[in-house]
């Protein structure tokens, strides 16, 4: 039935559809600090078996090919991509990059552990290190109140001087890293949290047992390249272009078979 092809060609639709909205996502945030761009990821949808390959076609033969109509596509799921982002140099002291594997864990309000790869830190009131929501890096590092100088080092070790007095180390930041990273959940404000599919956090030092070294006054930059997205997005846009031709020529069949029969 040719209405069929018309269900078929709507899947496609909605398929590229999604895939466009995926690639809108990692256009938007070509410039968030640490974003790791996605990629969709597709499947067919059931087959229709009208004819099984080696089913009997007669007494003493059997088919060579079987007769399996689609119904169509779907995104099946999305897939980060981990490749590394540019590191950019700020010059803050409290800006950190992460050359390499990990994120850097973090105390979200109602005791939820986020991660992160955007280190743009800053210095809350009370001293502590936190993020620019907030929200305190764990393990806790709190600095002293006349802090005129801090050097973190690539094993994350803090170290803060204080005026007329030494240099003294105050804590050190700790990388996270997880058995399968590709299965954080996604959410707001640059943020990953631990599900059953990543496995449990593993903190750790800083360039020890395959997490990345902290490089201080740096920024990961997005991985997004907009050369990639914008040819992906053009391929996207032909997809779907053909999917609606497909319905276009499903619908003038009817047409004609309407006027004919």
């Amino acid at each position: 039935m040719p209405t069929s092809a018309l269900h078929v060609a709507r899947t496609g639709l909605d398929a590229q559809d999604q895939r466009m909205r995926v690639i809108a996502n990692n256009l938007a945030n070509v410039s968030t600090t640490g974003f790791k761009r996605d990629r969709a990821n597709f499947a067919t949808l059931a087959y229709q078996d009208t004819r099984i390959a080696g089913q009997q076609s007669s007494g003493e033969t059997t088919y060579a090919n079987g007769l399996n109509l689609g119904t169509g596509v779907s995104v099946q799921s999305t897939t980060r991509i981990d490749t590394a982002g540019t590191m950019e140099t700020t010059g803050n002291a409290l800006d950190v990059g992460l050359d390499g594997g990990g994120f850097f864990q973090i105390q979200m309000p109602g005791g939820q552990l986020g991660y992160t790869r955007a280190g743009n830190f800053s210095r809350s009131p009370e001293g502590n290190l936190v993020t620019s929501q907030g929200y305190q890096v764990m393990p806790a590092i709190q600095l002293p109140a006349n802090t005129t100088q801090i050097t973190i080092g690539d094993d994350g070790t803090v170290s803060a001087s204080v005026a007329g007095g030494e240099s003294q180390q105050v804590g050190q930041i700790q990388v996270a890293s997880f058995a399968n990273p590709g299965g954080l959940q996604a959410g707001s404000d640059n943020f990953l949290y631990e599900t059953a599919a990543s496995g449990p956090a593993q903190l750790g030092i800083a360039g020890e047992d395959g997490r990345g070294h902290i490089k201080q006054g740096m920024l990961e930059g997005s991985n997004v390249s907009i050369v990639e997205e914008l040819v992906d997005m053009i391929e996207c846009q032909r997809a779907y272009e053909i999917n609606s031709k497909m319905i276009s020529s499903v619908d003038e069949m009817l047409k004609n078979a309407n006027q004919t029969l």
